[in-house]
């Protein structure tokens, strides 16, 4: 099985950008599940339920959020009603909308989907590692394959969790910083890891976002409204290719 993992998507240039180019992705490398972190996707400040749809209709299979999640209202209604597509991160709030793991039918494998925060140099939110312990502990025996997205600023706390949860969990992944990591590998106990998948989004910016509107912010410490780069659209990416339930090989792409 292959299991494409796709960087946070800004914009819905890129939105537009995955419909172009994503079935022409799986098809070339025989990818059989597609998951893309959709948080930036309504033009950095969140993702509504049309942009949600849209990027279900490009080829992706299913949604993770972050930080950004509750920026659009009209998500939350999307949330609870869509839980086989979408999910936010799961320690958030226990009365929030939407859940924060689905288990869905990927070739006849069960496999979990989970997606946490993380709280260094973020927002307060509960604890990341208790939250992927208990739906781990609570879903015991209901799944084959486990799949994790780590939305965190902070490299030591991707890992970290990563390696607290080596060979508990198959597949884990970062988010939210944008910046492709080149530290794809299969830990000792055979967990498959990176620590970001950078971004799906315009190369002429920061991190996606204009460049002129950052600087101000960053220069002047003055209010700045962010808005999307403009330029050339590149997708990075991470291929899992498991064999049953074991993780055999893990690969970075761009399309």
């Amino acid at each position: 099985m292959n299991i494409l993992a796709i960087g946070d998507i800004v914009g819905v240039r890129a939105i537009e950008y995955l419909k172009q180019n994503l079935w022409k992705t799986r098809d070339k490398y025989k990818i059989d599940y597609v998951i893309a972190n959709g948080e930036n996707a309504s033009d950095i400040h969140g993702l509504s339920s049309k942009d949600a749809r849209d990027i279900l209709d490009s080829g992706v299979d299913f949604i993770t959020l972050g930080n950004h999640t509750w920026n659009k209202r009209d998500i939350y209604a999307f949330l609870d009603a869509n839980t086989e597509v979408i999910i936010r991160p799961a320690n958030y709030h226990g009365s929030a909308p939407g859940y924060g793991y689905a288990i869905v039918d990927v070739q006849g494998w069960r496999v979990l989907i989970m997606n946490a925060l993380g709280q260094v140099f973020m927002e307060p939110v509960g604890d990341p590692f208790d939250a992927i312990e208990y739906i781990l502990a609570r879903e015991e025996g209901n799944f084959d394959i486990s799949v994790l997205d780590i939305h965190a600023e902070a490299t030591s706390e991707k890992y970290a969790i990563a390696r607290a949860f080596d060979g508990k969990i198959d597949i884990i992944f970062g988010t939210h910083t944008h910046v492709p990591t080149a530290d794809e590998q299969i830990l000792p106990a055979g967990t498959a890891y990176v620590t970001d998948l950078g971004m799906t989004g315009p190369r002429n910016g920061v991190l996606g976002v204009d460049t002129e509107r950052t600087l101000t912010k960053m220069r002047m410490h003055m209010p700045s409204q962010f808005i999307v780069a403009d330029g050339e659209i590149r997708a990075d990416a991470v291929i899992f290719t498991l064999d049953g339930d074991k993780g055999t090989g893990i690969k970075r792409i761009t399309f």
